[in-house]
């Protein structure tokens, strides 16, 4: 399904080269489900998206990734995660999406965290406008065979 929602769901917004080279910084980061984090959204009895949230610092990445940080954030000063999320490119506009990112600031919120941030692909960008987060930053991540742009967001909780 992840695999399908990288090469389905971003081709509206980047080049087939960006597309493939979004393969080397997204995916799973079995730390989420390790920490009990991460979620799968069924519909009609298939799967159709998953997302988590995350107290760790790495903002992005599967576990193939660069820069993965697994220290612990303080919940008082620091905002949590929210990681790896996907849909299912048939469940798309469903708000498949919009469920699991509800799921995860609830939790996140439940575990003392304030705030959140994630890393936005262009796709996934217009979903977190419309759940209120806000534009921090905007990055290119090179750990591909040509540069990808990407989005830091966060929100209050």
């Amino acid at each position: 399904m992840m695999a399908r929602a990288i090469a389905e769901l971003q081709r509206e917004f980047l080049s087939p080269a960006e597309v493939e080279a979004s393969k080397a910084m997204m995916g799973l980061d079995t730390q989420l489900i390790a920490d009990g984090c991460y979620a799968l959204a069924e519909l009609d009895g298939q799967l159709a998206g998953s997302g988590g949230w995350s107290r760790r610092a790495t903002l992005y990445g599967g576990d193939h990734s660069a820069g993965r940080d697994a220290r612990l954030l303080d919940p008082a000063t620091e905002p949590a995660r929210i990681r790896a999320m996907y849909t299912d490119p048939a469940f798309a506009r469903r708000g498949i999406g919009r469920a699991v990112l509800q799921a995860c600031e609830a939790a996140a919120r439940e575990a003392g965290f304030r705030r959140v941030e994630l890393m936005a692909t262009l796709a996934g960008q217009p979903l977190y406008l419309a759940a209120g987060f806000t534009p921090i930053e905007r990055i290119i991540d090179s750990n591909g065979a040509v540069p990808v742009p990407l989005v830091r967001m966060g929100k209050s909780l």
